[in-house]
């Protein structure tokens, strides 16, 4: 697979994908990052990307321009995604989605907003990490980026450690987790969990799977009923 990332800091991501598993899946040959530099598609000596709003008002606006042809050159083969609060939120099924395509284009915008030509006409996809904003696309980028890399087979050393993550095949949250000591501070782990009475262990971690989507995600847990995966009377 092959992400292109179109940034005025292309300088952000060279640590980033480096590291953990993008970094990894970088250098198994599984996935391979373009960073495009938008600045180098300017005509002007001061590389200009940004001007004033028509109509006025504060802040500005990334000109669509250098979005279009820095996407011309790469002439990518599957979705190019404007990351903007505007945008829907990001979910798991996004990321399998993109993860099974050949190339996927994130566009990162900045200052106060991106002329509205580049959203309508050159993406086909705008996404939102959520309802807040940031200074601009990159986190979200790197968000989204490792949410696909970590999908592609081969990425991820244990697959089951992927399967039982939240969102992977219901829309409920994964159960808590515990590990060695087992008492800190006389804080004591679970004792099914140390009971090696596997059906059991599952069991508990059923219930504290449903327990907390019911009581921290409202919205998921309406999903998962009209879904099937929960019992309305539950």
């Amino acid at each position: 697979m092959r992400i292109n990332i179109v940034t005025i800091f292309p300088d952000f991501f060279t640590d980033p994908l480096s590291l953990s598993i993008p970094g990894r899946a970088s250098e198994a040959g599984l996935v391979e990052y373009r960073v495009v530099d938008l600045r180098d598609h300017t005509h002007d000596r001061h590389r200009t990307v940004d001007d004033l709003p028509y109509g006025g008002g504060a802040g500005m606006v990334m000109k669509p321009e250098p979005f279009f042809e820095a996407v011309d050159e790469l002439e990518p083969e599957g979705p190019v995604v404007l990351l903007s609060p505007r945008g829907r939120v990001f979910r798991h099924v996004d990321a399998v989605r993109f993860s099974v395509q050949p190339e996927l284009t994130l566009l990162c915008g900045h200052y106060k907003d991106v002329d509205q030509r580049v959203a309508e006409e050159l993406a086909t996809d705008e996404i939102s990490l959520g309802d807040f904003v940031l200074s601009g696309g990159e986190v979200a980028a790197l968000a989204v980026t490792d949410a696909v890399v970590r999908l592609l087979p081969g990425a991820l050393g244990d697959h089951a450690s992927a399967s039982t993550d939240s969102f992977y095949e219901r829309p409920l949250l994964s159960p808590p987790s515990w590990t060695r000591p087992p008492e800190y501070r006389g804080h004591r782990v679970p004792e099914v969990l140390r009971s090696g009475d596997h059906a059991r262990i599952e069991a508990f971690r059923e219930e504290l799977s449903r327990k907390i989507t019911r009581e921290r995600r409202p919205d998921l847990w309406r999903q998962a009923v009209d879904e099937g995966w929960a019992d309305p009377e539950e």
